[in-house]
Formats: structure tokens, C-alpha cells, sequence
């Protein structure tokens, strides 16, 4: 049996941090696994981008990223780029698999008492046609609010750099998933954007009740591991750091709390 540690990387693929989410939940799952994190912060926010112009790039990046690492399984731990891309991804890399990330909404249908969901996530996200696809297959019965929020990722991202965050402005993007109708309330918020995680704490503090705030990082994790079976060649990409993972961020530009961020997790800069 190949020794895991040895084995072909795990790639983590965002837009920015907010992929740390699911990494997180991977390593309790994994943790003999090696991993790369990709954030491709070039392009961050990826909301602001035109469908098509999204797509290419995604594809020609993934293109360079599977022949540098040979990864193992990528796991797209972005709802945005999931709901844009997974399928074309899959389609022009078919001999790879890839793990997406997209909207919890049959779990949260499954557990709602009230009837009353919201889907918080990108404003990229709300728009796709496939969020509303999984709303139509899973969420009949419930009433799903969706919420596009402009600054939920960029408030979490300064949030881990710097350790605050003007919590007012989560509140102000939160309030809009709290629905009150016959004298129910919204008892669950899917959070559909892998960076809001980390918000949780500040969301639960200043939302007007408390809610279950629906984060799918374990779940995607889990899944990533159930594809590594029969994928354990040896490893034949660019080698991995004695001791740390390794993070890659497209833009090349990393300043020193983001740094100190990637240190904190165990992964050392590219």
C-alpha cells in the first residue's frame, strides 16, 4: 500500500481564502493526505465576472494547475465557480474527478421546521440557473429566500488577515435572510460561499434569532475522500515542502497577515 504522505496531493481550489473552510475539515478527515491550495486571487471576486470569461479562465488555469501537481482529486471549494464550471471541467478533464461545492439546499429542506430557508451566497451564485435547478428539485415545499451579497466574501477575507471586522456591515448583509410570515420564522441559512464560515461567530451575534446556519465544508470533504480510492499512484508532480502543505495564489502578490495566515494552517507560499 502507498504510504498517503507520498501519495498524489489533494488540490483545493478558491477564489481566495475561503477555501481554508473545507481544507480544514479535510485534514481531520485526511491527515496523512498532502494538499495544494489554490486561491486564484488574480481574479478575485469572481461575482464581478461575465459567465463565459469565467469559464474560460477557470479551464485554461486548471489546465497548468493538473499538469504542475497531478493531484489526486480537486475539489472546487467555491460555489461560484462550482456552479459555473464543474461540468466543463469535467468534460474537458474527464480522466480527473472533481469535487464541487454547491448550495446546501436539500440538506437544509430536509431539516427545516418552519418552512422558511434562506440561501446566503455570491450574487453570482443566486443568479445561476443551477441554484434555481436544485431549489425545484430539493426545496418544493419550502418557501427559499435567496441573498446575494456583494461584501460577505471581501468582509471575511479582511476578517482572517486582520482579525476584525465591522460588524455592522455583516449585519446589514445577513438581514435581508430573515423572513418572518404567518408567525414563523426562517429557522435555517444555507451559507453558499465557502468564506462565509468563517463570518459564523459574528453572524450568530448579530442576527435578530438564532438560526441554524448551514456551512457544507465536512460534507465536501467527505466526499473528496470517498473518490481517492484506487487513485493512489505515486506521486509524479512538482514536489511539496518538507512539513507544510503548499499554497499557491495566482496574483504572486502575497502580503505579510495573508502569509501569517497560510502559516497558520500549514501551508507554506509557493
Amino acid at each position: 500500500m502507498t504510504d498517503p504522505s507520498s501519495a498524489r496531493p489533494v488540490l483545493m481550489f478558491d477564489s481566495g481564502i475561503g477555501g481554508l473552510t473545507v481544507l480544514r475539515e479535510a485534514r481531520v478527515l485526511m491527515p496523512d493526505r498532502r494538499f495544494v491550495y489554490v486561491a486564484d486571487d488574480a481574479a478575485f471576486p469572481y461575482g464581478a465576472w461575465e459567465e463565459a470569461a469565467l469559464k474560460s479562465h477557470v479551464l485554461e488555469l486548471f489546465g497548468k494547475l493538473l499538469d504542475r501537481f497531478s493531484p489526486a482529486v480537486s475539489v472546487i471549494a467555491c460555489n461560484t465557480a462550482s456552479t459555473l464550471v464543474i461540468d466543463a471541467l469535467r468534460e474537458r478533464f474527464a480522466r480527473h474527478p472533481f469535487v464541487g461545492t454547491v448550495p446546501a439546499i436539500k440538506p437544509a429542506a430536509e431539516r427545516t421546521r418552519s418552512g422558511l430557508v434562506s440561501v446566503l451566497a455570491t450574487p453570482g451564485t443566486v443568479k445561476r440557473q443551477y441554484t434555481r435547478d436544485l431549489i425545484g428539485k430539493w426545496a418544493q415545499k419550502c418557501h427559499v429566500r435567496l441573498v446575494g451579497s456583494d461584501s460577505l466574501a471581501g468582509l471575511a477575507e479582511v476578517y482572517m488577515r486582520d482579525g476584525f471586522v465591522d460588524e455592522e456591515a455583516v449585519r446589514a448583509e445577513i438581514a435581508p435572510c430573515f423572513v418572518e410570515h404567518d408567525e414563523l420564522r426562517t429557522d435555517i441559512v444555507v451559507l453558499a460561499c465557502t468564506h462565509y464560515p468563517f463570518l459564523a461567530n459574528r453572524m450568530r451575534k448579530t442576527a435578530p434569532w438564532p438560526v441554524d446556519w448551514l456551512d457544507p465544508a465536512e460534507a465536501i470533504a467527505r466526499r473528496a475522500l470517498s473518490l481517492l480510492a484506487g487513485t493512489e499512484a505515486s506521486h509524479r508532480g512538482e514536489a511539496l515542502p518538507e512539513g507544510a502543505d503548499l499554497a499557491v495564489f495566482t496574483s504572486k502578490r502575497v502580503d505579510f497577515p495573508t502569509r501569517r495566515l497560510m502559516q497558520g494552517f500549514g501551508l507554506a507560499i509557493s
